[in-house]
């Protein structure tokens, strides 16, 4: 590896730490931000669903952007653009002000998301070999330490204006600098302008319909677990909220290690597996004895469903010849499941009860494996040639 792709490696790595530290700072302060502004739980939800839906809205329109100015022009706008969205919310003074930083920065955020995957696939296409994952781990480096950050900020004392306010200061140089280490798409033809203007190859909703479920999952923890352990399973309030944590952790571990078990099990098989993890974790989670059972097989399914997204950034980044406007498209069906997960459990629950709407995710996990079973069999990344001609033919 060169000395200029390394430091392109090193760049996108980095943009996934700083976008997990933005909007990771942005939802651990929530709690902050409902006792300034006195908002109740049903405008917590409105505010999520402002940034949810911008972020969507973006992701969506990406396709002809990207195809136009390439990841590198994008990710050099959008980046500094989020971290000064982050000011927006940290000093909106009422919830009407709120709603709209809330979505400017779920806006700016769809821009960077798209953005720095478009831009990890070309690096990946430079090095020849799975790099996704570890970018992606990144991105639970940032997160991670956006939790440990904020809770030092409550300990300090220091408000969610405060917070937010150091966030964005020290993240906006830094992504400014990173802009120097972004390596630049492959010239787009015509013909592919022009047929991004229309309907992507069928392996790109393929891989939208995975990363929807794997979403879907992400989701589903992130709201849900905390109260299924403390409700269903009579956890403590502490012991309840280390779930999340837990399958973070998981999840970053497994995308550490995921590029090498990808680059020597090939995806297809790779996918299967998690898929099967996920569901029967996830199903070990729910039948659980007791919270630390729980907690346990939960750092299991973080493992399990870690790996589907990455490689399903990556696979759609080769599907075409433009991997910009591919992972929008991919991207935005994926973050629609993030959104609707959470919301279709609330629903279940209330028809029938909490423990039974979970096993939803049981299901997306089976429903991730038997969906892999339609990609094609690439073999290891090395030859990304190769990748390419069997996802074409896939198309």
């Amino acid at each position: 590896m060169t000395r200029a792709l390394r430091t392109a490696r090193y760049g996108a790595i980095l943009t996934f730490v700083l976008a997990g530290l933005m909007v990771g700072t942005m939802t651990v302060r929530i709690p902050a931000m409902t006792d300034k502004l006195g908002l109740s739980d049903s405008a917590v939800g409105t505010i999520l669903l402002a940034w949810g839906l911008g972020a969507l809205v973006t992701m969506q329109a990406m396709r002809g952007v990207m195809a136009r100015m390439g990841s590198k022009a994008v990710l050099r706008i959008g980046g500094p653009l989020t971290a000064v969205s982050m000011l927006g919310i940290a000093y909106a003074p009422t919830l009407p002000w709120l709603l709209a930083a809330a979505a400017l920065f779920g806006m700016s955020f769809g821009i960077v998301d798209v953005a720095m995957n478009a831009q990890g696939s070309t690096v990946e296409r430079a090095a020849g070999r799975p790099l996704m994952n570890g970018m992606h781990a990144g991105w639970c480096v940032g997160a991670m330490s956006a939790g440990l950050f904020g809770s030092l900020s409550i300990a300090l004392g220091l408000s969610m204006t405060a917070n937010l306010t150091i966030m964005a200061v020290i993240c906006l140089p830094l992504i400014v600098l990173i802009g120097r280490t972004y390596l630049p798409d492959a010239p787009a033809s015509a013909s592919a302008e022009t047929r991004v203007r229309h309907r992507m190859p069928p392996i790109v909703y393929l891989l939208g319909a995975i990363m929807f479920l794997a979403f879907m999952v992400e989701g589903v923890v992130a709201d849900w677990n905390g109260l299924f352990m403390r409700d269903t399973l009579g956890a403590p309030e502490a012991v309840a909220a280390l779930g999340y944590p837990v399958f973070e952790l998981g999840m970053l571990l497994a995308r550490v290690t995921g590029d090498r078990l990808r680059a020597r099990f090939g995806v297809k098989g790779m996918m299967t597996a998690s898929g099967l993890a996920t569901a029967g974790f996830f199903l070990v989670v729910l039948t659980a004895p007791t919270p630390v059972v729980a907690l346990a097989a939960m750092f299991f399914v973080g493992m399990g469903v870690a790996t589907i997204a990455p490689m399903t950034m990556s696979l759609a980044g080769t599907s075409t010849a433009q991997s910009g406007p591919a992972i929008a498209q991919a991207g935005a069906m994926g973050y629609a499941g993030l959104l609707l997960g959470p919301v279709v459990i609330g629903f279940l629950s209330d028809a029938t009860s909490l423990h039974t709407a979970l096993g939803l995710a049981v299901v997306l996990g089976a429903m991730i494996a038997l969906l892999a079973r339609f990609l094609p069999r690439p073999r290891a990344f090395g030859a990304s040639r190769e990748e390419e001609r069997e996802l074409a033919h896939a198309a």
